[in-house]
């Protein structure tokens, strides 16, 4: 795109520095260090990938120095899951029934108030970090701790649990219109922590449940006000119809962004996501029809001792991309998160059922020893 690229990160091992023209030191989640690194720099254009709490940083930078982006009020909005469902439930989006707790008080107040099963997270945290299933009361004081522990603020959110075909919607906003370029069903590892461990699409569920699930996820990104760039949007289908789980104001993570919708719509949404961030016009006519799936594969309990078989994987049928994300030493403690997953496999093929059954064969071979 012939770009001068800075990037940020307080890691100075960060597996993209290699590719830039600049690095800055700079934690992605301080503002005050990022405004101070767009000051120097002085971009044309500031975006991350697919996490969620650097949208505050790049809110203020981008506010800070007038260039394309959301409102710090936005950022807080997609980032903050109080803040996050209170604009859903007051703009008419459909969501769960939820209770906001600040501290251990606030749990002893309302304890009374809550019902079983429900969900537990923290309010301002990713990855299924803290996410938790509560089926009965006793488990609430225990769940409550494992939550807390992983929210900066303290602050946790109760939501009634929703059963039903979980998907993901990936949107882009631009000027305000919302346009829809995939919805991905997805495969989790269920209650208690509801990992992620598979994606795929197009959909499957049939159109009118669809159309449904697109109107919301448009409905919820304009409810928070991103008026111009990315979404990942997350949505249960429940007996009552489709309700919100959250959102991020960026792309969405586990390689749904930058490898399925590529593979399966033709879409760049990496280009797109770019050239909004720098006030162009992005192209999101889709070119390909064919359909893209992504496997996790997590590993026995103990310290990697060995990996091997990715060769072997990528000689499968329809198999794309093969990826370790433990190493030789790592520590392997079970699912509880995103992070503890241990490699993943990516397919493209005519139909999703081809695409899973590629991934699942690539998976087959790769090997994890603890």
């Amino acid at each position: 795109m012939g770009l001068r690229v800075a990037v940020a990160d307080f890691n100075p091992k960060a597996v993209g520095i290699p590719f830039a023209d600049q690095y800055f030191n700079a934690s992605t989640i301080d503002v005050e260090a990022i405004c101070k690194v767009a000051k120097d720099f002085r971009p044309d254009g500031i975006m991350t990938l697919a996490t969620d709490m650097p949208m505050r940083s790049i809110a203020a930078a981008t506010s800070m120095l007038g260039l394309p982006g959301i409102s710090v009020e936005t950022a807080l909005k997609s980032t903050d899951k109080w803040e996050m469902i209170k604009a859903f439930v007051s703009n008419g989006v459909e969501a769960p029934q939820y209770l906001f707790l600040s501290d251990s008080q606030d749990l002893q107040a309302h304890r009374e108030e809550i019902r079983y099963p429900c969900v537990m997270k923290p309010t301002d945290n990713a990855g299924s970090r803290g996410v938790i299933l509560i089926q009965k009361p006793d488990e609430l004081d225990s769940a409550y701790q494992y939550s807390r522990s992983q929210s900066r603020s303290g602050h946790v959110i109760v939501e009634e649990y929703m059963k039903g075909q979980e998907v993901s919607v990936e949107v882009v906003v631009y000027h305000g219109v919302p346009h829809i370029l995939a919805v991905t069903d997805k495969l989790t590892t269920g209650a208690p922590y509801f990992v992620e461990m598979g994606h795929s699409q197009p959909s499957q569920l049939p159109e009118p449940d669809l159309e449904r699930i697109r109107d919301l996820a448009s409905r919820a990104v304009l409810s928070v006000g991103i008026e111009n760039g990315p979404a990942h949007v997350e949505i249960i289908l429940t007996a009552d119809g489709p309700k919100m789980v959250e959102l991020g104001a960026r792309m969405g993570g586990d390689c749904i962004t930058t490898h399925l919708v590529p593979l399966s719509t033709g879409i760049d949404m990496v280009k797109a996501t770019i050239d909004i961030a720098l006030g162009e016009e992005p192209d999101l006519r889709q070119t390909l029809h064919k359909a893209s799936a992504i496997r996790f594969v997590g590993a026995n309990v103990g310290v990697v001792r060995s990996i091997g078989g990715a060769e072997d994987a990528l000689s499968q049928p329809n198999v794309k991309h093969v990826q370790f994300f433990k190493h030789i030493g790592d520590e392997v403690t079970g699912i509880h998160n995103s992070l503890d997953r241990a490699a993943c496999v990516i397919a493209q093929a005519n139909t999703v059922r081809e695409a899973v059954e590629a991934c699942e064969s690539g998976a087959s071979k790769l090997k994890i020893e603890c």
